[in-house]
């Protein structure tokens, strides 16, 4: 079991990554409202990477924490990512981009998806080099990471 949580752990980290080496699409900037909605500390709920669900035990290890428009994502104490993100709540779904700054990906650009529903937060990734998701949901063979995130509630 140890060698197949690892597994998972690696392949999240690596899935919710996508390297680009086209210059970004010109948007408009991002309304303030969804990045501010965004702040703060948010846990996972649940997680699917390619298909393979994250084992509720091993999901509630991760945690995001947005302050401005910077992203640290960890799994207990191990940085899964640290990036700088731009929303575009024009487009439908929604998109998010993460420009990696350290983590396992650094230098990498992650293109996603996001449905922002008060306190809950599904976002979804391609692999490198595949196109943004167009749905939330991860198959066996697609290389897309989806996860539902909660606002942490504190005392």
């Amino acid at each position: 079991m140890p060698r197949i949580a690892s597994c998972l752990i690696i392949s999240l980290a690596i899935l919710t990554g996508c390297s680009s080496q086209q210059k970004p699409a010109q948007t408009s900037p991002p309304q303030p409202n969804d990045l501010s909605q965004l702040q703060g500390e948010w846990l996972m709920k649940s997680g699917v990477a390619d298909g393979f669900a994250l084992p509720d035990v091993m999901a509630r290890n991760f945690k995001r924490v947005c302050r401005s428009n910077e992203l640290t994502v960890t799994n207990g104490a191990q940085l899964i990512m640290k990036a700088t993100i731009t929303l575009d709540q024009t487009k439908t779904p929604k998109t998010i981009d993460y420009d990696v700054i350290d983590g396992p990906t650094k230098g990498k650009k992650h293109l996603g998806i996001y449905e922002l529903n008060g306190d809950t937060l599904k976002s979804c990734f391609a692999a490198p080099d595949a196109p943004r998701p167009t749905g939330f949901s991860s198959t066996s063979g697609d290389l897309q990471t989806f996860s539902v995130w909660e606002r942490a509630k504190h005392p």
